[in-house]
């Protein structure tokens, strides 16, 4: 009987596959969330590779993420970027929404860029707002760390008292800066989704001060740190979840404000990679 193959295994054989496809070595790895795909514009793209050509990459169920890894420079930098990422309530475990996390460091990657589009309960910040992340909070239900640990991958209990890296957002807040682009900075917290929350669920959410809420990025952050990867996040609020004055929440409207920040978020960013060091 063949043995299964281990987690760093599974990752080594998808990196191969990647630096069969592609001659660049990445120095930063980027995540694109919900409607937030144009980033790729700017990308001078030297490799495309869908999620399918790569062994043990899941692939996206969700409208508006494309299902690519994308290599090339932005802002004259080396970079992969995930156009679409996965998440638990596509019905995936949380080891496999992570598992291009392991690849993307694998292949040289030692800063992670994560992006996302999220709700916002902060009563003073409104749609269209770029909060940078401090903080999270798991409300996933789950962890993707749990089972046996890899010493290969990181320690069996990781740090988790600085996740997003303080230089970075640093670098993230004098980017802003310069731009002239409002950076919010707060608390994000995942939730398992697909659906909305409640009015009490917001109201819970808020009192444990969190001002964001999403279904993504907290189990990316969580791997990255786990590899000794630098983390900065950055989210677009596209609606706003305050209990008292909750509206229907519309799909399309969220995703027609996330395309409407998305250059803003854009700017950002590249300007964020061509400050790294």
């Amino acid at each position: 009987m063949t043995a299964t193959p281990s987690l760093y295994d599974r990752m080594t054989g998808a990196a191969d596959v990647v630096r069969e496809r592609a001659r660049l070595r990445p120095e930063i790895a980027i995540v694109l969330g919900t409607g937030l795909g144009a980033l790729a514009r700017e990308i001078e793209v030297e490799s495309e590779i869908p999620y399918a050509d790569i062994p043990g990459f899941p692939l996206s169920t969700v409208e508006t993420h494309a299902g690519k890894l994308l290599l090339g420079h932005l802002a004259g930098r080396p970079v992969v970027a995930m156009q679409g990422r996965f998440h638990h309530y596509e019905g995936y475990t949380l080891q496999q929404v992570t598992f291009p996390v392991r690849v993307l460091h694998a292949l040289g990657a030692r800063t992670l860029i994560v992006s996302n589009a999220c709700g916002g309960m902060h009563p003073l910040w409104g749609p269209g707002d770029l909060v940078l992340l401090s903080d999270h909070i798991n409300l996933l239900g789950d962890n993707p760390l749990t089972g046996k640990n890899d010493d290969r991958f990181g320690p069996r209990f990781p740090d988790m008292s600085a996740p997003y890296d303080a230089n970075l957002r640093a670098l993230a807040r004098v980017a802003a800066l310069e731009l002239g682009i409002v950076l919010r900075e707060g608390v994000y917290v995942a939730v398992p989704g697909p659906n909305l929350e409640t009015r009490a669920e917001y109201r819970m959410l808020r009192s444990m001060g969190a001002d964001v809420v999403g279904m993504s990025t907290v189990p990316e952050a969580i791997v990255a740190v786990h590899q000794g990867m630098r983390v900065v996040g950055i989210s677009i609020i596209t609606d706003q979840c305050l209990a008292d004055a909750l509206e229907p929440a519309d799909i399309g409207r969220i995703i027609a404000t996330a395309a409407r920040a998305e250059p803003q978020l854009t700017r950002l960013i590249t300007k964020l990679v061509e400050r790294l060091s």
